[in-house]
């Protein structure tokens, strides 16, 4: 399997990111023929860059590289990462994980296994462990469940208005059921904004932290706690 190559744009965002720390800015950047990590290695360490503050620059990159969205009314209602950890991950290293899912989630969720797959569920929050041609793949989706029934149940309360409203002037009522007409409109709006307005900050909140735990079973001498919040 070909090692993976860093083109100009990338090689920039990685030794700058290597020179400022784990919490610079990550540019997305698209994938071309450049450098190896190796090659970068060398070259940072020629102006004094350590080989592991590289390699650390470049898994995180590949990690936001690697992230996805769903979205719903153009905003995330869901969140997923994946990192291609290029070796196997052992059993302790694994239940160390899991001890860090449940510190950062603040979450007790549920393991599984089915041969080499592994898990770790806590309602519409999946870890899962994948076996790869190198090694171990981690990945991280979660949806915001809550907000996505408080928008889909406020569409359906506007549908109801909306069929109330053709009945009632259908019938030569809509006077009579004007103000139940508005209340109803009033309802369904207010559901719809009480999921909308929760998403933003859900989502940059779980990108933050699927992120930090990557990095960690990535780089995991450089590993470090994390805030954490229910899910």
């Amino acid at each position: 399997m070909a090692e993976r190559r860093y083109n100009d744009k990338e090689i920039a965002a990685i030794f700058r990111a290597a020179t400022e720390g784990p919490h610079g800015p990550h540019p997305d950047v698209p994938a071309e023929e450049g450098l190896t990590v190796a090659e970068l290695q060398a070259i940072g360490g020629e102006v004094g860059i350590s080989p592991e503050a590289v390699a650390r620059a470049a898994q995180a990159l590949d990690i936001r590289q690697a992230s996805a969205a769903r979205t719903l009314l153009g905003l995330p209602i869901g969140v997923a990462r994946t990192v291609n950890l290029n070796r196997r991950l052992t059993d302790h290293e694994w239940e160390r994980l899991v001890v860090r899912l449940r510190d950062v989630f603040n979450a007790r969720g549920r393991t599984g296994s089915d041969g080499s797959l592994r898990q770790w569920t806590n309602g519409n929050l999946h870890v899962l462990l994948e076996p790869t041609e190198t090694g171990h793949r981690l990945r991280f989706r979660t949806v915001h469940g809550g907000a996505r029934a408080s928008i889909g149940a406020g569409f359906g309360v506007l549908g109801v208005t909306a069929t109330v409203a053709i009945v009632s002037a259908l019938g030569g009522h809509v006077g009579d059921a004007m103000s139940g007409i508005a209340l109803l409109s009033a309802a369904g709006v207010a559901m719809i904004a009480n999921g909308a307005l929760r998403l933003p900050r859900w989502a940059r909140l779980r990108g933050r932290q699927m992120d930090a735990l990557a990095a960690e079973v990535a780089n995991p001498a450089s590993s470090h706690p994390h805030d954490g919040n229910p899910v």
